[in-house]
């Protein structure tokens, strides 16, 4: 049987599969100093101000951290001067630093999962945490200008970011995280998305892959069908977060051989207060239908490992593997995987 690794490039590339991928099962996610130089809150963890100066908050009882914008603390405090109020965080590090996380990624088993190091939060996130959703939305539509100078220094930063990343820690993945949009909608019409964002992320993505990494993971957990046409421009190997509302078998069908998509398996179908192995097994047999698995990953569509209500991600996983004997005739829970890795 084919590893956790071989089978999810199989599956990406249109080869021979031999079970479904079970969601983040070949990627070993990793990380790099400059997570450590700007932490981001742990649960119950509240006003942690980050490097850029955005201060988050994770309170107990929601699923994730998040900025906090009251007046005060919103970094950018007049669009027309954001350079005043915007520094870009320093990416020197020393030998030592980088050699911290060098021993992780030396630790992973390459031949079972891909090292794929985490990034985020992207170019359009780290837009509306200096600004405030609302305000960043605006400012999208009334001072072109000005935002397009904000993501050139955003998309700098990441380059140089990916400089280091490339140099020091040899990635063979990358897990980036940017949201673009609702559930039901993008936060923006597809033609504004292309002109602050096709050419920056293309730099970013290409930059990547022109020094050794297999596989850009882009997470996106929101409704962006009408994005991908941009995101296969962009170099996006995998459209990690794809949720229900973007109808994936239906993508899956016309993409799916220039672009993967993992997701179909909303969170909120599987991962609530009173979850059950039925809704986990329901949730798994609605996505995985048949053999033909080119371009698509069955996955949750938050963006990493894990669930908000405990037990839930790891029932699913062992429902996706029941689908694969099912489906494939292949007994997926004895092949050999890296231990569960739950990020959140």
């Amino acid at each position: 049987m084919l590893t956790p690794k071989q089978n999810m490039l199989e599956t990406i590339k249109g080869g021979n599969p031999d079970r479904f991928v079970n969601q983040f099962e070949a990627l070993a996610f990793l990380f790099h100093p400059f997570m450590m130089a700007s932490p981001s809150p742990s649960r119950g963890q509240e006003n942690l101000v980050n490097a850029w100066g955005v201060t988050n908050s994770w309170p107990e009882g929601v699923p994730g951290g998040f900025p906090v914008h009251t007046p005060e603390k919103i970094v950018v405090k007049d669009i027309e001067h954001w350079s005043d109020y915007v520094k870009a965080p320093s990416l020197k590090f020393t030998d030592e630093d980088w050699g911290v996380f060098k021993a992780q990624y030396d630790a992973v088993d390459s031949n079972l999962a891909y090292k794929a190091t985490f990034v985020a939060p992207g170019l359009f996130e780290q837009s509306h945490h200096l600004c405030g959703m609302a305000q960043a939305l605006e400012y999208y539509a009334l001072y072109e200008d000005e935002m397009h100078d904000l993501i050139k220094l955003l998309t700098d930063f990441e380059l140089e970011l990916a400089e280091g990343i490339c140099s020091n820690l040899k990635p063979d993945a990358i897990f980036h995280h940017d949201d673009w949009g609702s559930e039901k909608s993008t936060f923006m019409s597809p033609s504004m998305f292309a002109d602050y964002f096709v050419e920056p992320y293309t730099k970013i993505y290409k930059y990547y892959h022109d020094h050794g990494v297999e596989l850009i993971f882009h997470h996106a957990d929101s409704y962006a069908a009408t994005l991908v046409p941009y995101m296969i421009d962009m170099g996006i190997d995998v459209w990690q977060g794809c949720m229900e509302s973007n109808n994936v078998p239906e993508l899956v069908k016309k993409y799916g051989d220039k672009i993967t998509f993992m997701g179909g398996i909303d969170n909120k179908s599987m991962d609530f207060s009173g979850w059950t192995r039925e809704d986990c097994a329901k949730a798994a047999r609605k996505i995985c239908t048949d053999k033909n698995t080119r371009g698509l990953i069955p996955c949750i569509t938050q963006g990493g490992p894990g669930s908000t209500f405990p037990g839930a991600y790891a029932v699913l996983v062992e429902e996706i593997d029941k689908a694969s004997k099912e489906i494939f005739g292949t007994d997926a829970a004895n092949i050999e995987r890296m231990p569960l890795q739950i990020l959140f």
